[in-house]
C-alpha cells in the first residue's frame, strides 16, 4: 500500500505551521518593501506575482520540502520521458510530445512518439493550405470557407478557448477573412441549429473529432449534420464534407469519410490534455492557418522547457500549483476564481474547469486508497470587469476564494477616444490593479468611519480582506501566448495532482452517468416507438418523472382553442418560420399517438471494428507563411 501523502512529515510540518499561519495579515505582510521582489517570479514573458498569498518565507520553504518529499520534478522528468504514470489504464502521458520541435527524439515502446506527432501535423498543414486555398472543394466546386467542428468536452473545450482568444488578434483576424469556425458539442438539437445556422452546405466542412467514433453524443449530432449536409447535396457529399479526428478507422470508413482525410492521436493524449493535437490543430489550422497554429505550439513549448528545467524557486507552474495545494489543502479553501482582465479569453475558465476539475477531482490515491482528504478544487470565471458585477461581491464580503487575476500591457484591439482620460484598455487594467489589492486589503470600520460612513451602513461597507491570490501579467494574448497560458495551467494541474499522490490522467468519474443514460434511452426509444409501453427498471422517482416527460407538456390555461386544425397550421407555420433554413431539413416525423420526434434522415450505419491510426498523404506546394505579431524562434 502506497503511504499516503498525509502521513508523511513534510504534510504534517506544513498542517502545523498552517495553523499559525491563519492568523497571518496581508496588510501586514504587503508592507514589506522585500515582498514585491520576493514572492515574485519572471519567465518566457510572463511575470507571475504572488506576494498576496496568505504565506511567508517559511510556508514557501515548507511547500518546497513538501514538493521535493513528493518528487514533483522527478515525476514531471518521468512524465515527459513516457513513464506510464497514468496507471489505471496503463498509458503514458505524452502531452508535451504533441507540442515538441521537429528534431527531438523519444521513443516510447520502442516508437518516436515525435515522429508520429509531426507526420500527422504535417497532413494537418497540406489539407488546411489545400482547404484554405481553394485547391481541395465542396461536392458543387464551391470554395469550403466554413468549418463545423463536433465534438464534447475535451474535444471542444480546448478548441473553443483558443479560436475565442485568437479571434480579435489582428493577425489572425486576417489570416481568417472570410472564413468562419463554429463548434457543435451539445447533444442539445437547440446547439444543432445554432451552429448550422446561415451556413451553406455546399460550403460547408465538417470535423468529427471522437478517438473511437462511439461517443454517443458526437455521433448523433454527426450523424444528424450529415443528414444535413446529404440532403442538400446528396450521399456523396458525405466524403468530400466531411473529415475525421479519430483512431478507429473502420468506424470513420463506415460512416462514409474518406480514409485520407483521418488524423489521427494516441492513448497516450487525455482529451482535456490534446488542444495541440490534431483535435484542436486541425480546425484552428483551417480557421487561421498553420502558420498560425505553429507558433501556438511554440508557445505551449517555451512553457515545457521551462517546467522541466527551472528551479524551484522560479518556477511558474511549480509555483501555482503549490500555492494552490497550500489554499485547498491546509488553508481549506475548496473554490477558486479565474479572472482573465482580456475578452478574449471568456473560455478560458470554463477549459480549465475541466482541466483541473476533472484531473484531480479525485478521491483515492493511485493504489485505491481513500486519501482522507478531498482533493481537486471548484474552477469558476469570468471576464473583468464583467465578474466584477457579477460574483466579486461574494468574493470580497461572502466566502473566501482564492483568485487567479490575469492581465496584457497590450490589447489586442487598442481604444483612446480623444478627450477621455484614459484609454480603454488603461481602464480596463485599473480594474485589474485594484482588485487583488481590494481583496487583500479589505476597508476597516474605522476607516469607514473617517469617511463619513453613517454608523449604520458601517457593518455593511466593512471588506474583512486578507483573501489571497496571484496576479499573472503577460505583454499581449497571441498565439504565442495562448500556448503560454494553456501549458501554464495544464502543468499547475499535473503539479498538484502529484502532490497529493492521485492520478491526474483518467476520469472514470465521468462513466457512471453515462452508463445509467443507455438505459434511459433504452426506455425512451421502446416507450416513443410503442406508446403505452409500460416504464420500468428505475426507482419510482424517476419513473414517475419518465412518464411525465413522455406524456409531454400539460394543455395551459387559455390555450386549449389551439388545437383546433386551423389555429394549430397557423402556430406550426410560424414555429417553421423561426427556425432556421438549415436546421429545418433535419428532423421531424410523426406517429398516431405520439409527439414529434427528433429523428436524422440517415440511418447509422453498422458499428465495425476499432481500427488504427491513420495519416494520409497528400502533396501540395507550401503556402507563404503568414506573420503574426507575435512570432517566435522558428522550430521546424
Amino acid at each position: 500500500m502506497t503511504a499516503l501523502v498525509t502521513d508523511t512529515a513534510a504534510w504534517k510540518t506544513l498542517a502545523a505551521h498552517a495553523a499559525q499561519a491563519k492568523h497571518l495579515q496581508l496588510r501586514e505582510l504587503l508592507a514589506a518593501p522585500s515582498r514585491s521582489t520576493e514572492f515574485h517570479a519572471e519567465a518566457e514573458g510572463m511575470i507571475l506575482d504572488y506576494s498576496r498569498q496568505l504565506a511567508t518565507s517559511e510556508t514557501r520553504r515548507l511547500l518546497f520540502e513538501l514538493a521535493k518529499s513528493c518528487d514533483v520534478q522527478g515525476k514531471l522528468a518521468a512524465m515527459a520521458a513516457g513513464a506510464k504514470l497514468n496507471t489505471t489504464e496503463d498509458r503514458s502521458v505524452l502531452h508535451m510530445a504533441l507540442r515538441a520541435s521537429a528534431d527531438t527524439t523519444l521513443i516510447v515502446d520502442g516508437v518516436d512518439v515525435v515522429a508520429q506527432v509531426h507526420e500527422v501535423l504535417g497532413q494537418i498543414r497540406v489539407f488546411s493550405e489545400e482547404i484554405r486555398s481553394g485547391k481541395r472543394r465542396g461536392a458543387t466546386g464551391k470554395p469550403l470557407t466554413n468549418v463545423v467542428a463536433i465534438g464534447i468536452g475535451g474535444s471542444y473545450l480546448g478548441p473553443e478557448f483558443v479560436n475565442e482568444s485568437l479571434r480579435t488578434e489582428p493577425a489572425c483576424v486576417a489570416s481568417a477573412h472570410g472564413r468562419r469556425l463554429r463548434f457543435l458539442a451539445n447533444v442539445d438539437p437547440i446547439d444543432v441549429s445554432r451552429a448550422l445556422s446561415e451556413l451553406d452546405p455546399a460550403t460547408t466542412l465538417v470535423v468529427v473529432v471522437s478517438k473511437t467514433f462511439t461517443t454517443a453524443e458526437t455521433m448523433l449530432n454527426a450523424r444528424t449534420v450529415r443528414a444535413w449536409l446529404t440532403a442538400s447535396l446528396g450521399a456523396k457529399a458525405t466524403a468530400k464534407h466531411m473529415v475525421a479526428v479519430s483512431t478507429n478507422l473502420k468506424e470513420v470508413t463506415a460512416f462514409g469519410i474518406d480514409p485520407k482525410n483521418v488524423f489521427g492521436f494516441w492513448d497516450w493524449v487525455g482529451g482535456r490534455y490534446s488542444v495541440c493535437s490534431a483535435v484542436g490543430i486541425l480546425p484552428l489550422s483551417l480557421q487561421y492557418s498553420y502558420d498560425v497554429m505553429e507558433e501556438f505550439l511554440a508557445g505551449a513549448e517555451s512553457i515545457d522547457q521551462h517546467l522541466l528545467s527551472a528551479p524551484l524557486e522560479g518556477n511558474l507552474p511549480i509555483l501555482m500549483g503549490l500555492f494552490g495545494v497550500w489554499n485547498s489543502s491546509f488553508l481549506g479553501h475548496a473554490t477558486r476564481a479565474l479572472l482573465p482582465y482580456c475578452q478574449a479569453l471568456m473560455r478560458f475558465a470554463p477549459h480549465i474547469q475541466q482541466v483541473d476539475m476533472e484531473s484531480n477531482g479525485k478521491r483515492v490515491a493511485l493504489d485505491g486508497t481513500p486519501l482522507g482528504f478531498d482533493a481537486g478544487e471548484v474552477n469558476f470565471g469570468e471576464p473583468g470587469t464583467n465578474g466584477q458585477h457579477s460574483f466579486y461581491q461574494l468574493i470580497h464580503q461572502g466566502r473566501i476564494v482564492p483568485c487567479d487575476f490575469l492581465g496584457f500591457q497590450e490589447s489586442q484591439q487598442p481604444i483612446h477616444i480623444p478627450g477621455e482620460a484614459v484609454a480603454n484598455h488603461d481602464e480596463l487594467m485599473a480594474n485589474f490593479f485594484a482588485q487583488p489589492d481590494a481583496l487583500a486589503f479589505g476597508k476597516t470600520a474605522e476607516e469607514c468611519a473617517a469617511e463619513g460612513v453613517p454608523a449604520a451602513l458601517v457593518p455593511h461597507k466593512v471588506f474583512p480582506g486578507n483573501r489571497p491570490s496571484n496576479v499573472l501579467l503577460l505583454e499581449r494574448l497571441s498565439a504565442y501566448t495562448c500556448g503560454q497560458l494553456l501549458a501554464l495551467y495544464e502543468h499547475r494541474t499535473v503539479v498538484q495532482g502529484f502532490i497529493w499522490g492521485l492520478n491526474s490522467f483518467d476520469q472514470w468519474g465521468v462513466e457512471l452517468g453515462k452508463v445509467l443514460a443507455k438505459q434511459v434511452r433504452s426506455q425512451l426509444s421502446t416507450s416513443r416507438a410503442t406508446p403505452g409501453t409500460v416504464v420500468t427498471g428505475f426507482n419510482p422517482s424517476t419513473t414517475a418523472l419518465l412518464e411525465r416527460y413522455l406524456r409531454g407538456p400539460a394543455p395551459k390555461p387559455g390555450m386549449a382553442g389551439l388545437a383546433k386544425p386551423a389555429q394549430a397550421k397557423t402556430v406550426a407555420k410560424a414555429q417553421s418560420a423561426r427556425r432556421p433554413a438549415a436546421a429545418a431539413k433535419v428532423v421531424t416525423r410523426t406517429t398516431a399517438k405520439t409527439k414529434p420526434v427528433a429523428k436524422a434522415a440517415v440511418a447509422a450505419p453498422k458499428r465495425a471494428g476499432k481500427g488504427a491510426t491513420v495519416t494520409g498523404k497528400a502533396k501540395s506546394k507550401p503556402k507563404p507563411k503568414s506573420k503574426s505579431q507575435t512570432k517566435p524562434t522558428p522550430r521546424r
